[in-house]
């Protein structure tokens, strides 16, 4: 039995049993059933459900909204935000997924070769909490489009959020079993994985769960894309624009309360500029507005589970043991963290070296580029970054220096259906988005004609 509890004031939403183990095969058999009819189908027919999904989520954005909110504590401005972006992702592969796997012909001395993608399967998706709808449905889109059918395991506290997608394709789809959400326990996981039509496996949440969901699948050698932690550096020259590289700062760390794998959490702020730097991102982390997630000013909302909560409490006193200075002091009631604002962070502290799923803001001096490229490589992961300054060129050579997989320049790292997203290190590998991502799970197969 699973409960839904909503973080702001720690009622029980809703109660789910687990699936069996018999009627989670079952429920495989069922979408490889419809995989054999859906993989047939034409664009034109995938881009009709599709556009069918994202006009449905639109009319109803409000009570997806609301959801999210209640679930995962996600501030109600920014549950919308959530919902409006899925639809975009929606409208974005039904619009270009013909064009992204087309053949692609080769000049060889044959009378003709190309590259034919073509869907391979099941897609099993492990999703993870912070983004309930945003994460299920980046991962569905390209997948759908592709021919292919999936499978999720969402996290237990969003399970609710889980079922309302499932109900949302069953509705708008003639097609009932192309996508399916499974409640059930982390340790049926593997079992899923070794299904033979399992074709491949996707994940997004720790590096920890990624090596394990990773090792189930390389021994069944099946694909997988992995996307997981970040600790995202935004560094700040002394030539920067020192209020927007501010106010986009608190923001670029804020969002989703801090419990974003993209969300900066390492600020690297030159020593000719650190002191105004911080009284600009002091005053406006004082005024961010901390509430019950459902309350329209609410601008920072509960942490997501009790347990973070601790989680975040050790990391902080721990720095602040090893020499961090806090500006503005912790005040925790419930679920519910402030804003925390750390300075004088250094390399060997734990807020510089783990990743804080919380609204905790850390400062690092910094005394030229060089040495903000090296504390910025100076981490497990490679997730994204970004980089402040006027001298766009400056920018660019840094951005080629730091080992992510993106780079923003003058403006906060953000994902985008447009564009490949995607880290290495132990943020992970593969890409989600853009044409890349519809590519991942799919066979590539080349044919050639004598």
């Amino acid at each position: 039995m699973f409960k839904s509890i909503n973080p702001s004031n720690g009622k029980v939403l809703d109660k789910y049993n687990a699936f069996s183990l018999s009627q989670i095969l079952c429920l495989i058999d069922d979408v490889n059933d419809e995989f054999l009819s859906w993989r047939n189908t034409s664009f034109k027919e995938r881009t009709k459900v599709l556009i069918a999904i994202a006009d449905s989520l639109k009319l109803d954005l409000e009570s997806h909204a609301r959801m999210i909110s209640l679930e995962m504590g996600k501030p109600i401005n920014e549950s919308r935000q959530e919902i409006e972006k899925s639809i975009w992702v929606l409208r974005y592969y039904a619009e270009y997924s013909k064009e992204f796997l087309k053949n692609e012909y080769i000049n060889t001395e044959y009378s003709e070769s190309y590259i034919k993608y073509e869907p391979i399967g099941i897609i099993f998706g492990v999703m993870p909490w912070n983004f309930p709808y945003w994460q299920v449905i980046r991962f569905l889109a390209p997948i759908l489009m592709s021919g292919n059918t999936c499978i999720i395991k969402h996290a237990p506290n969003v399970f609710g959020c889980s079922l309302r997608i499932e109900n949302l394709i069953k509705k708008n789809s003639p097609f009932k079993n192309i996508f399916k959400s499974i409640i059930c326990e982390e340790n049926k996981v593997e079992s899923i994985i070794k299904n033979k039509f399992i074709k491949g496996v996707s994940l997004t949440g720790s590096d920890r769960a990624g090596s394990i969901v990773a090792s189930y699948a390389a021994k069944e050698v099946k694909r997988t894309v992995l996307e997981l932690g970040g600790s995202d550096a935004f560094i700040v020259l002394e030539d920067a624009d020192i209020k927007k590289a501010s106010k986009t700062a608190v923001m670029a760390r804020f969002f989703n309360s801090g419990q974003s794998c993209i969300a900066a959490k390492r600020f690297l702020v030159h020593e000719n500029i650190y002191d105004d730097f911080i009284s600009n991102v002091e005053e406006r982390i004082k005024n961010l507005i901390v509430g019950d997630a459902l309350d329209e000013k609410t601008q920072i909302g509960p942490l997501a589970k009790i347990e973070f909560v601790d989680q975040i409490k050790k990391i902080v006193n721990l720095s602040l043991e090893s020499g961090a200075k806090c500006v503005i002091d912790p005040i925790i009631n419930n679920n519910f963290f402030h804003p925390v604002l750390l300075v004088d962070v250094n390399e060997s502290m734990s807020v510089f070296q783990e990743e804080t799923f919380a609204p905790v803001f850390c400062v690092s001096k910094i005394k030229n580029e060089e040495e903000a490229i090296s504390i910025a490589n100076n981490s497990k992961y490679g997730l994204g970054g970004s980089i402040w300054t006027s001298d766009i060129e400056k920018g660019k050579y840094i951005a080629s220096q730091i080992n992510t997989g993106a780079v923003f320049i003058n403006d906060m790292t953000k994902s985008d259906p447009r564009l490949p997203f995607g880290g290495v290190n132990k943020s992970g590998y593969g890409v989600e988005l853009s044409k890349y991502g519809i590519r991942e799970f799919v066979n590539m197969k080349t044919v050639v004609v004598k």
